[in-house]
């Protein structure tokens, strides 16, 4: 049974989902998701955990009267603004991509909320050596997208992730539906992506705050060696915490949903 509502916060009404009646568990999604994107998994892990996710601001189902300009500690704040609506002063928090750098952000500001993280592929592209290549790229995508439309913009963007076809394939039809009549991927182009690539997460207060985080990327991913993959190590490396790998790619959360759950389930255990 999926419970659901939904809260007001900086001037937003914010949708979640709960599933489950264990420990809490918050799923923070990645730019053009929303609580659909962990549809799957969360089912799989409502055994076990009571599954917080939720559209992000801006986001299908919430709205996206404020930011006038995006914020990351915005996007933190809400993460903790549905915690407090559903009852839980902390949890266990897990993010991939833009969700994963929310994530890092919740991590250095509201410790208190966190009781374990786990951060999945965050584009963490300042940390790479070639990173001035990426803030190219990136800032090249958002001018595409004015120059010849969102769709162009968002073509390249989704060129860089390689993810492969077949993972679409099994994305739920009402998900594609909402998130394409909301128009996420406007919102993901000129809001979102280039606040969330130059986010560098503040590592020593993460670190000083002793907020217990493992770091992971899909083995794909890593083969691949994709930008957002290459920044786990060395992120890891930084915050002194282990790195996990999972299987399959950026969102195989879709069309792996038993063995990426066993991954994040065991990953959150270890913790």
């Amino acid at each position: 049974m999926v419970k659901s509502g939904y809260v007001k916060t900086e001037g937003d009404e914010l949708y979640y989902e709960i599933r489950g009646d264990g420990e809490p568990l918050l799923m923070i999604p990645g730019g053009n998701g929303d609580a659909g994107f962990y549809t799957y998994v969360a089912d799989i892990l409502s055994d076990e955990y009571q599954v917080i996710t939720y559209d992000r601001r801006g986001n299908s189902r919430s709205t996206r009267n404020e930011p006038q300009n995006f914020e990351v500690s915005q996007q933190a704040r809400d993460a903790v603004a549905v915690l407090e609506a559903v009852g839980q002063p902390s949890a266990y928090v897990f993010g991939n991509s833009g969700g994963a750098v929310f994530a890092l952000d919740m991590a250095a500001r509201y410790p208190q909320v966190v009781k374990a993280m786990v951060v999945h592929e965050p584009p963490s592209v300042k940390l790479l050596p070639d990173s001035e290549k990426w803030q190219r790229f990136f800032a090249n995508v958002y001018r595409t997208s004015f120059r010849f439309g969102v769709k162009a913009a968002s073509f390249r963007f989704n060129l860089s992730l390689s993810i492969p076809f077949s993972a679409f394939k099994t994305v739920p039809k009402d998900y594609q539906q909402r998130v394409t009549e909301a128009n996420n991927e406007h919102f993901l182009i000129r809001q979102e992506m280039l606040p969330s690539i130059n986010y560098t997460p503040d590592i020593e207060k993460i670190r000083q705050n002793r907020v217990k985080i493992a770091v992971a990327a899909g083995k794909m991913t890593l083969d691949k060696r994709k930008y957002y993959g290459r920044s786990v190590p060395i992120l890891a490396e930084r915050l002194g915490c282990e790195m996990v790998t999972f299987p399959g790619h950026h969102i195989s959360f879709f069309d792996m949903p038993q063995e990426w759950a066993t991954a994040l389930r065991n990953s959150l255990r270890k913790l």
